[in-house]
């Protein structure tokens, strides 16, 4: 991959991560992270929404007036939200049930709507799909972070698989609840903002 290319990918894996350094998406961070398969599930969801309306709004960026730019965000977001649920209900039904309301609630994620606004709106296809990309898959990462350690605190496993049997007896009713989800999303902001500044101070002349 290009140099200019992965710039546009990683700075969403770190830089401009939507949920550790923007604090976007958070309601589905705290719901659909009890586990590690739901977290990837809703990230790998989102990445395909972010990219293809980023594509599409990106190509008619000089054709939308502003006056009806919202309302058109909003309908090629749902466009593709609405292809999303029609997959996840024919190959994976049960995952689709577990993600429940937060599965078409991703038409009004503001990771999308932000990536739409800040970036498919002002520049080309390929500089979009590859913002979607990095956004995406930086969002699916955080999720994954901390849905793999709820679940193995909240029920011993990761992925279905037993891995601490007998640790969820203590730890199950906290992590597998909502302040659970609180408790490691701060947790997780706190060493972020740690090494960040210690990576600064490092860097420094």
């Amino acid at each position: 991959m290009p140099v200019s290319a992965w710039n546009e990918v990683s700075k969403g894996l770190w830089k401009e991560n939507p949920l550790f350094r923007l604090a976007l998406g958070l309601c589905p961070a705290l719901a659909v992270t009890t586990s590690l398969e739901l977290a990837v599930g809703m990230g790998l969801a989102v990445t395909f929404v972010v990219m293809g309306s980023n594509l599409i709004l990106s190509l008619f960026r000089r054709h939308i007036p502003a006056t009806v730019r919202i309302p058109v965000f909003i309908v090629v977001i749902s466009s593709f939200v609405t292809l999303v649920r029609l997959v996840m209900a024919a190959e994976f039904p049960a995952l689709k049930e577990s993600m429940g309301i937060f599965l078409p609630l991703i038409a009004v994620n503001c990771v999308i709507f932000a990536r739409a606004e800040a970036f498919a709106s002002r520049n080309g296809p390929w500089r979009s799909v590859l913002d979607g990309l990095g956004t995406g898959l930086g969002f699916t990462l955080a999720l994954a972070s901390i849905g793999g350690v709820r679940e193995i605190l909240g029920e011993g496993r990761v992925w279905g698989w037993p891995l601490a049997p007998g640790v969820e007896a203590y730890t199950q009713a906290a992590m597998l609840a909502a302040p659970g989800g609180f408790l490691l999303f701060g947790l997780a902001l706190a060493l972020l903002s740690h090494f960040s500044r210690d990576s600064r101070r490092g860097n420094a002349p």
